[in-house]
């Protein structure tokens, strides 16, 4: 396979950025290069460092004056939301009842449910977006045909079908043993398939009954190095609900620990409302508390509380996210806008490296793939994101005025969307100009 050298201003992180004086924390070149073969990255640095490796006939794509980074990292997202994205007036609650499982009944058709996931990860794509950790509807049917598509295009994803078996309607409900027969089938047939993870996804306490519960925790004993996904603690009305449906229980967090769903690979989607003993019990067990501001302002959820939940005695390993469909867009951009003002109403400030780390190597890390992705480390794979700071006029003229890279970053993150990302790149292959112009 011939080489490919992607020319631009690079950078990666190395670790957390304290600030943004801490230049130690990041790799970055002005005049960069990334040299990938057979879709891993074989080197990364400086050109005149890097050009001389290339083999015969190697490719170049010269991205200058654009930077390169690794792929954005989305740590929770709902396939099947895509049209209910963008819902008037309600609460979490209200939310799921009035708008996603009616719309989550659609995937009962196999052709809807492949529609949909192609155009999500088209959409993805277009974000700069090269992994996500999925929840995909209760049928079987619509996680095989994510994780089809997703194989077709050799992208690494966390995905699952949800299991859910009360407290919400008749087409989207499974049963127990219909929950875990169908996760076992799937495992099977896609976890490690490409480059495909598969996630057990109980939807959250709420929608499933003790006993499925139970089939969960078999689950995850019997596959204990999958991932496990699910909410948490996203508002009060839910807590009260959950509690009163597991009254035995200290708390809402003691559910899931009591099943053994609490460890190093467990995505905990929202966790704004956790009591200290919560907090303790998620950072005694490694589990990722992954933080979702667009969906947590929209239906009016409450405020994630990233430094102090960062900076306390038991830290917690946390993780960002858009949250579609109750996240209100796409672009892992304009989550970190989002989060941001979120973590700026709680009295702190997050430094531009610090929210470019977490879509990358902090995302990578939170879902235990930074061996794979999120990095320019030679042997990861390629999938790679390439950013225009001057892609609309509005940005072109701020960027007059820019005089550092960390300006330019927080300039991207805060007026930047699909129109900043020049080309994603999945695997070394440039996905985002193959991409179709219409829905068909």
């Amino acid at each position: 396979m011939t080489d490919l050298l992607l020319r631009g201003r690079t950078l990666s992180f190395l670790r957390w950025p304290d600030s943004i004086a801490d230049h130690a924390a990041y790799a970055f070149e002005e005049d960069g290069a990334v040299l990938v073969r057979d879709g891993r990255i074989v080197a990364a640095g400086p050109f005149e460092a890097i050009a001389p490796q290339a083999g015969e006939g190697t490719r170049t794509v010269d991205h200058r004056p654009h930077l390169i980074l690794p792929g954005f990292i989305d740590a929770h997202v709902h396939m099947p939301q895509m049209q209910v994205i963008a819902s008037y007036g309600a609460e979490l609650l209200d939310w799921l009842n009035t708008y996603t499982f009616p719309e989550e009944s659609k995937f009962a058709d196999a052709q809807h449910g492949r529609r949909i996931a192609r155009l999500f990860l088209d959409e993805m794509i277009r974000q700069g977006t090269t992994t996500v950790a999925a929840y995909c509807s209760v049928h079987k049917q619509s996680a095989e045909a994510f994780f089809a598509e997703a194989h077709d295009r050799d992208m690494l994803i966390v995905a699952g079908k949800v299991m859910m078996d009360r407290n919400a309607p008749e087409g989207v409900l499974d049963t127990p043993q219909s929950s875990y027969d169908d996760t076992k089938a799937l495992i099977a047939e896609w976890h490690g398939k490409g480059r495909g993870l598969y996630a057990i996804t109980p939807r959250f306490a709420i929608t499933s009954s003790p006993e499925q519960m139970e089939m969960a925790q078999s689950l995850a004993r019997e596959h204990p190095a999958l991932h496990i996904q699910t909410h948490l603690s996203e508002n009060h009305a839910e807590i009260a609900f959950t509690q009163d449906l597991y009254p035995w229980a200290k708390d809402y967090t003691h559910i899931y620990e009591h099943y053994g769903l609490l460890r190093s690979r467990t995505l905990l989607g929202h966790c704004i409302h956790l009591s200290e003993r919560e907090a303790d019990a998620i950072s005694d067990a490694g589990s990722i508390a992954v933080f979702c501001p667009t969906s947590n302002l929209f239906l009016g959820s409450g405020l994630f509380d990233y430094q102090r939940f960062r900076q306390r005695e038991k830290p917690l390993r946390i993780a960002t996210a858009t949250d579609v469909g109750g996240g209100t867009n796409y672009s892992m951009l304009r989550t970190m806008d989002e989060g941001y003002k979120a973590i700026a109403l709680n009295g702190e400030k997050l430094n531009p490296f610090a929210s470019f780390w977490q879509m990358t190597r902090g995302n990578a890390e939170a879902l235990s793939i930074a061996d794979r992705v999120g990095t320019l480390e030679p042997g990861t794979d390629a999938d790679l994101v390439v950013l225009n700071s001057a892609a609309t006029p509005g940005m072109t003229l701020r960027m007059e005025t820019v005089r550092s890279l960390a300006e330019e970053l927080f300039l991207l993150q805060t007026l930047g969307d699909d129109r900043a990302v020049v080309e994603t790149y999945v695997a070394g292959r440039a996905a985002k100009s193959e991409l179709p112009s219409s829905l068909s």
